[in-house]
């Protein structure tokens, strides 16, 4: 994991210095995860011009601020809290959540510079999991999910995804090879393998 962390920390470091270059802002999309964490705390020791990076989030469970589930609690203690990055948080605490996913989509870029995104063992990937509804929007940037694992999300669909300039995709652990398998063979049957693959990197610990 550790060979994970660093190459990816690397090509995030590398990514951000080229989109902020000629005082450009940068805009990343960042998923939850273990290892993205100790990817983020790596990413928050690099000097770059951190003024200029807007930093999104591709989902989020709906739970109290602070719950440790939540992926902003570790999105603030690993980065945001660190470097004066432009945090844009899913207003996941909003009563009216539609309202919220439809404000939150006019905040995005067209086109993201970067999105990282992971796996579930299940092929999910942001909070597009396998019969959810979500699955199929193609007139919206932002949704409201139904309950997976107990708690409903709002999540980034396809579109902004697949309009992305580039896609980081951070896989770990052996219980993901049989997604992974199906990730990199770009199966539709399951929600990551229906993401473009055309800009996209896939980092993993998985050995074949």
């Amino acid at each position: 994991m550790d060979d994970v962390v660093q190459k990816a920390a690397s090509l995030l470091v590398g990514q951000l210095r080229a989109n902020t270059t000629t005082g450009r802002s940068a805009s990343i999309a960042l998923s939850g995860g273990r290892t993205p964490w100790a990817v983020l705390a790596r990413l928050a020791q690099t000097d770059l011009p951190w003024e200029r990076v807007h930093v999104y989030q591709v989902d989020e469970r709906i739970v109290p601020l602070g719950e440790p589930t939540r992926n902003l609690t570790h999105l603030d203690a690993t980065l945001l809290s660190r470097v004066p990055a432009i945090g844009h948080p899913l207003p996941v605490d909003e009563p009216d959540l539609d309202a919220a996913a439809q404000r939150y989509a006019a905040e995005l870029p067209h086109v993201l510079d970067i999105v990282h995104l992971g796996l579930g063992p299940d092929g999910h990937t942001a909070s597009l999991v396998p019969a959810d509804p979500a699955l199929e929007i193609t007139d919206r940037d932002v949704a409201i999910t139904n309950s997976y694992l107990g708690t409903r999300r709002m999540t980034l669909t396809y579109p902004p995804l697949d309009r992305a300039a580039s896609i980081l995709w951070i896989v770990t652990g052996n219980d993901k090879r049989e997604a992974l398998r199906r990730l990199v063979a770009g199966d539709p049957a399951i929600p990551a393998g229906r993401v473009a693959r055309a800009r996209a990197v896939v980092l993993t610990d998985i050995v074949p």
